[in-house]
């Protein structure tokens, strides 16, 4: 099939993300599990029809459709069958509980939900707006099978293809809104520096739903590779479906790479893993070693990202030995700029925040002027590419040979098991418990998740943190869920009257 629509970013040819399949051979392996084993040709057909499906609901180019699913063929083709149908795909962790997805939902404006019936059922009168529509996925499922479908969009490039909510440091989560070059470039990028190929096979262990999740699906078959979507229980599981499925390719987070080095893992199964890939936080120098002491055959990539500019960073596996607390330098299509706060580039050594620019970075945030300006700003005067680039808000320096170091990070998000929580979200929840006047939630270290979660309440009811975590863990996923509740009867506070969280910090984070 001829490709149309095709323009030179940065000196490489994009597509409409849609486009993506159309770039393995038609008869090699793209898509395996538990439904089958699809080959390109085979699946392009599916997507088509996916998306015919899609438009047949009749709505206006750019309605926002969202999926919260388990992961599975539907889910695996919507983010390229959404913007086939000339909509703008909203995907919705499947962790999430309905206070996050009514959010979601709202915000979005989202007008077609594709869901599973358990999930749905989990929903609350008023979660789901009026104009939204639910539909079963198992509709969608059936509508892969028949059908004719429709041929490739010729969506622009800066066409609005996804919108992927992240947490803020405060307040709910944000949407950041990616385009069709956004997602392009960087499914290329990683397919670059990764040298993936048509004979990998990459586990995708990570919710689609966030961009390094999804981006598993789309350097794989940019690549012409195959991809292997797991929902997995337990680290055993993933050292099986390595095993069996012959998978070359694995990318995680920290916590994951703790519990799959606890396994015994014979030589010529850990074999089979030729990269590993790590993102959602710092892999520790004993956790380095460890990896490559158990996968000697595999190359080990650590990266650094942020939704906004979906990746910043890799250290190339050569340098990960000799220098396994870099995060490495920019990858192709970022430029990575180290600036003070005047904007000036920082000297080698010197802190200074990290600043991307180039065309990875996203259009802002949907419907959210505000904090688009606080987050997307001009670029500083010594960029190659000037325009918009994301302000990172994290803080890193600069060695002699370029290679960048994480400081420590201004803003007061958690990040856990390659999560980032917004306290926010969770001391609205605890507040919410009669008897709970102030809450303070923090990250405190963690050898396993790289941080916990604790809650700290002020109240004078005694019994009031059992409460308090029941009712948690109704409105809250898992993965926000506070290690420890600890009830103060006050809060020490700064000269204007606030709670003084650094305090706090420091009194607990030990």
């Amino acid at each position: 099939m001829e490709l149309s629509s095709a323009a030179l970013i940065d000196g490489e040819e994009v597509r409409p993300i849609d486009h993506l399949l159309l770039q393995g051979d038609a008869m090699r392996p793209a898509l395996d599990g538990r439904s089958g084993l699809q080959n390109y040709a085979e699946l392009e057909e599916s997507l088509g029809r996916l998306a015919a499906w899609l438009a047949g609901f009749g709505l206006e180019k750019g309605a926002r459709v969202a999926s919260w699913i388990a992961k599975g063929p539907v889910a695996a083709l919507m983010p390229l069958a959404a913007p086939r149908a000339g909509l703008v795909h909203v995907p919705v962790n499947p962790l999430l509980k309905h206070a996050q997805v009514a959010h979601i939902l709202a915000d979005s404006g989202t007008q077609l939900l594709i869901a599973t019936a358990s999930r749905v059922d989990t929903l609350a009168d008023g979660d789901v707006p009026d104009e939204c529509r639910l539909l079963r996925e198992d509709d969608a499922a059936c509508a892969m099978s028949g059908g004719d479908p429709l041929p490739p969009s010729n969506a622009g490039p800066h066409d609005l293809a996804a919108i992927l909510y992240t947490s803020g440091s405060t307040g709910r989560p944000k949407g950041v809104m990616l385009s069709h070059a956004n997602l392009w470039l960087g499914a290329a990028a990683v397919a670059r520096y990764l040298k993936l190929g048509a004979d990998d096979r990459t586990l995708c262990v990570l919710p689609f739903s966030f961009d390094y999740g999804q981006n598993q699906l789309f350097s794989t078959w940019y690549a012409g590779g195959c991809v292997y979507p797991l929902d997995y229980l337990t680290a055993r599981d993933v050292m099986k479906s390595v095993d069996r499925r012959d998978i070359t390719t694995l990318a995680g987070v920290p916590p994951l790479w703790v519990q799959l080095t606890e396994l015994d893992w014979q030589p010529e199964v850990a074999g089979k893993l030729k990269r590993l890939t790590n993102s959602g936080g710092a892999l520790t120098r004993p956790l380095v070693v460890k990896l490559r002491s158990l996968f000697p055959k595999a190359d080990l990539y650590p990266m650094y990202g942020l939704t906004e500019a979906f990746r910043s960073t890799y250290l190339p596996p050569a340098l990960v030995e000799s220098h396994p607390d870099s995060m490495g330098s920019a990858i192709p299509h970022a430029e990575i700029l180290v600036v003070r706060q005047d904007g000036s580039l920082t000297d080698d050594e010197e802190t200074g925040e990290l600043v991307h620019c180039g065309p990875l970075v996203a259009q802002g945030y949907w419907r959210d002027p505000e904090r688009t300006s606080e987050r997307f700003r001009s670029a500083p005067p010594a960029s190659r590419y000037g325009g918009l680039a994301v302000w990172s808000g994290d803080s890193v320096r600069r060695d002699a040979q370029g290679l960048l170091y994480f400081v420590g990070r201004d803003d007061a998000m958690i990040k856990s098991s390659g999560n980032r929580i917004s306290p926010t979200e969770i001391e609205e929840a605890a507040v919410a418990v009669p008897g709970v006047a102030e809450a303070v939630a923090l990250g405190i270290k963690d050898d396993r998740l790289g941080q916990a979660v604790l809650l700290l309440i002020r109240s004078d009811d005694v019994e009031v943190e059992a409460v308090v975590e029941v009712r948690l863990k109704t409105e809250l996923p898992n993965f926000m869920q506070p290690r420890t509740i600890i009830r103060l009867v006050d809060f020490p506070r700064t000269p204007n009257g606030k709670i003084d969280r650094v305090a706090l910090a420091k009194e607990y984070d030990r």
